[in-house]
């Protein structure tokens, strides 16, 4: 496993923009999130508070009190980002759901919407439509007042999709969350194809009991949506880097929720790199690394491809001859898609990009690199 997050590490995390957030400048985002909140809190006639909570928080409300296993893989560092063993950035935005909790008067009488906008931390596989800190928002209604049901929950994802997809047709199929009953995932038919837009449930009823609350009297629903998702859907962006692109023609598109209108696109870059990479690599952690490689430059990055990946003992001998490949290694071809969003890039930059992940990457003793 990975160490815990660098000083330099978290301070380039907690400077990220949340776009989300009105104080860090208008976007499109707001606005999508505020049609939301104010669609459900008039069909409820509910007040809606926006909580925004640091992202630092302790790895008991992120996965603890809201029912994740100790197994569950997700704890793995290789996944979430830890500040020490107590510590970490959340990786979802439901983190805030147990403080939230604690800090209600178990007598008192409550029936309101929860907004917790903001950005999460993960270690994410790269490509047009992942980047390792998402928008997310929880959208919980919580009562004391009335018993929530299955169908309310049903009305709360329609108001949802019509509010986000005005006319869109959706779906809801079962899934499993620790802290919701009768789970459901969200789908919403783009194009011919479904495409996940949100998952929810009722609210666990441990999660009112370990918080001092009875739950034979209080119930809630509980949904969480990723932003960044919601709005390529709404606009028809292709690709997420524009959500965040400094470009002129990009941001004034970026500053309300008309369709999206194409501009001239770069040619895309591609190379193909063959490293030695630990046995048990997968395309969250490889595109973790990379971002981390090129830093800023990691925008430049259309896709990260893990084309294919060969333990060890499945190699030709002549293969792990010339790679000096050793046991828990392995051999991994990965293609990396090069376009950046507003210049033209350069072969040989387009090369010094590509040495310099294969030096990030690459743990066997022979290097092939191309830059000079």
């Amino acid at each position: 496993m990975s160490g815990y997050l660098s000083h330099s590490e978290l301070n380039d995390a907690l400077t990220i923009r949340d776009l989300s957030d009105p104080i860090s400048g208008p976007h499109a985002m707001q606005t999508l999130l505020q049609a939301v909140t104010d669609t459900l809190s008039k069909q409820w006639d509910a007040p809606c508070r926006i909580i925004r909570h640091s992202p630092l928080v302790s790895v008991a409300d992120n996965y603890d009190h809201l029912g994740f296993s100790a197994s569950d893989v997700t704890r793995d560092q290789r996944y979430s980002r830890y500040i020490s063993p107590t510590v970490m950035l959340r990786s979802h935005t439901s983190a805030s759901i147990p403080s939230l909790l604690r800090a209600l008067d178990p007598g008192g009488s409550i029936d309101e919407l929860w907004a917790i906008p903001g950005l999460v931390y993960r270690r994410d596989s790269i490509d047009r439509t992942h980047v390792g800190t998402p928008h997310q928002v929880d959208l919980w209604r919580v009562s004391s007042r009335a018993r929530l049901t299955a169908d309310d929950l049903q009305d709360m994802i329609a108001a949802l999709v019509h509010a986000v997809l005005p006319g869109a047709q959706w779906r809801a199929v079962s899934a499993v969350h620790p802290y919701t009953e009768q789970g459901l995932q969200v789908d919403v038919l783009m194009d011919g194809e479904w495409l996940e837009l949100a998952e929810c449930g009722l609210m666990a009823p441990h999660l009112f009991s370990q918080a001092g609350l009875d739950p034979a009297m209080w119930t809630g629903l509980a949904l969480g949506m990723g932003l960044d998702r919601a709005l390529m859907l709404r606009k028809g962006v292709p690709d997420i880097r524009l959500l965040r692109s400094s470009d002129r023609r990009i941001e004034q598109q970026m500053m309300n929720l008309e369709p999206w209108q194409p501009i001239s696109q770069m040619p895309p870059i591609r190379r193909d790199i063959s490293i030695v990479v630990p046995a048990d690599m997968d395309a969250e952690v490889l595109g973790d690394r990379v971002r981390t490689a090129l830093n800023g430059q990691a925008d430049d990055l259309e896709c990260v491809e893990l084309l294919a990946i060969t333990v060890h003992a499945e190699l030709p001998l002549k293969v792990q001859e010339r790679l000096q490949i050793c046991e828990g290694q392995a051999n991994a071809l990965i293609r990396l898609v090069l376009r950046p969003l507003t210049k033209t890039m350069t072969d040989p930059q387009a090369n010094q990009i590509r040495d310099d992940v294969y030096l990030a990457l690459h743990e066997g003793p022979v290097k092939e690199l191309i830059a000079g």
